[in-house]
């Protein structure tokens, strides 16, 4: 198998892809690219300079300026904004709603897919997101459409989270209205690329997902 695959993973929120491409990303020793967490990242700089991101100009400056890395701290990947770890921060609530919303803003999605195909352009990366088979990368090596019901979908959220401030259902009404705001947008929607293969991750363990997409790419590889 060569070394230098760009493979794609897109699906809806807490479908399983974030975490399969990351283990994937690892026993293959490719790099791992969370382009949902670039967006997040994006939202908290826009809550940090209290920006009004309709101002295009001053969204223009912003997103210029902006630093946004990945790097491997003890052995865990990492994103860092303008130099600060803030791959804690980025997971709280006011920036899951505002970093879909913000994700159809052209010059935020312009920016963000340039820093993407450069971080991918030499291969060997496991990318994950919305749109990577469609826009980012629609020539990727491999891609794969990940998805799961929505109450196996919230149940895996609110296990990640702080189960004494949400409940499933508030997570499961969240999911909701992200398929459906994700999947409506005018630019780059969520949706499965035509030579996308459909992963269906409901009855799926972490290790069974990974395990399936990983034969997949040592047989056709």
């Amino acid at each position: 198998m060569k070394r230098d695959y760009i493979i794609a993973i897109d699906g809806p929120a807490a479908s399983g892809k974030s975490t399969t491409a990351k283990e994937l990303a690892r026993l293959l020793q490719y790099t791992y690219i969370d382009t949902g967490a670039m967006y997040r990242a994006v939202a908290l700089q826009i809550i940090r300079e209290s920006l009004n991101w309709k101002d295009l100009v001053e969204l223009e400056r912003m997103l210029q300026n902006i630093s946004i890395e990945f790097k491997r701290v003890n052995g865990e990947q990492r994103i860092f904004l303008n130099g600060e770890d803030v791959s804690a921060r980025i997971r709280e609530q006011d920036i899951t709603r505002l970093s879909s919303e913000i994700a159809v803003i052209g010059p935020i999605r312009k920016r963000m897919v340039e820093l993407q195909r450069t971080m991918g352009r030499d291969g060997g990366i496991v990318m994950d997101g919305r749109d990577i088979g469609t826009v980012v990368f629609p020539d990727a090596d491999f891609k794969f459409f990940v998805i799961a019901a929505t109450k196996t979908r919230a149940l895996r959220r609110w296990k990640e989270m702080d189960r004494m401030k949400i409940t499933i259902e508030e997570i499961e009404k969240e999911l909701i209205w992200r398929d459906r705001n994700d999947s409506t947008r005018a630019i780059a929607p969520l949706r499965k690329a035509e030579d996308a293969l459909e992963v269906d991750t409901t009855e799926m363990t972490i290790d069974e997902q990974v395990g399936y997409i990983l034969r997949i790419i040592r047989e056709r590889g």
